[in-house]
């Protein structure tokens, strides 16, 4: 039996989702984008109001997607889950946050230690965080179990990232809009390959959207995944 993590995927993601925050980056939502201030209200839904400020934006590129740029390494972190990079690139970080979103290992991480190596990618801002909708992609305690039984382990290949194109059109249009948050939307794309005990295994490709903050002189850090993919 495939005993494979389903809450790791791209199908599930939208579950732990908020209706207000599902509104920002779900495909179509071009009205919603072409509004950009709107993005930081609908990601962070009625937070506290703590703000910081900045003075300049990580320029997105000028319309190709990031395909050649390299996935960074992070160093070792909580059990099977690497700390994050420490870049202020909101592509190459989304790319990183997805290699470590679909990457797994039940027989050196538990539950617990999976969840807190994934917080660890979060912003600090909880005006700007979404942490549900990250959370949510790890399965239920008796799920890991089951799959802890079956030494259940995934790695994954990023093979590009790329702002969705209705991202850029809302940037272009209103390039001051990003100021209030610097929260970036980041389509990303790759393999996943799953490995349990006795040779079982199987290959599946990938595709997430995620919301980045990168403020200005600080790294990049993740804010939310949404709940369908944009292109």
């Amino acid at each position: 039996m495939r005993n494979r993590l389903p809450s790791l995927s791209l199908s599930s993601c939208g579950a732990s989702w908020s209706v207000n925050r599902r509104i920002v980056i779900v495909t179509g939502a071009v009205a919603v984008l072409l509004a950009l201030a709107s993005i930081v209200a609908v990601v962070t839904g009625s937070g506290n109001d703590r703000q910081a400020s900045g003075t300049a934006a990580p320029a997105p590129s000028d319309g190709s997607p990031s395909s050649a740029e390299a996935v960074p390494e992070p160093s070792s972190g909580s059990g099977s889950v690497p700390k994050p990079p420490q870049i202020a690139d909101p592509v190459a970080y989304a790319k990183a946050a997805a290699q470590m979103l679909w990457s797994y290992d039940t027989r050196a991480t538990s539950r617990d230690r999976q969840l807190a190596g994934m917080r660890a990618w979060m912003t600090t801002e909880t005006k700007y965080a979404d942490w549900a909708s990250v959370a949510g992609q790890v399965p239920d305690p008796v799920l890991w179990s089951r799959m802890a039984d079956q030494d259940q382990h995934a790695t994954a290949h990023v093979a590009e990232g790329h702002y969705p194109s209705a991202f850029k059109q809302a940037l272009a249009d209103d390039p001051s809009a990003i100021t209030e948050a610097y929260i970036y939307v980041v389509t990303v794309n790759g393999t996943q390959q799953i490995a349990w005990k006795k040779g079982g295994g199987g290959a599946e490709e990938r595709a997430v959207t995620l919301a980045v903050q990168c403020r200005p002189d600080h790294d990049c850090t993740l804010a939310a995944l949404a709940p369908s993919v944009t292109q």
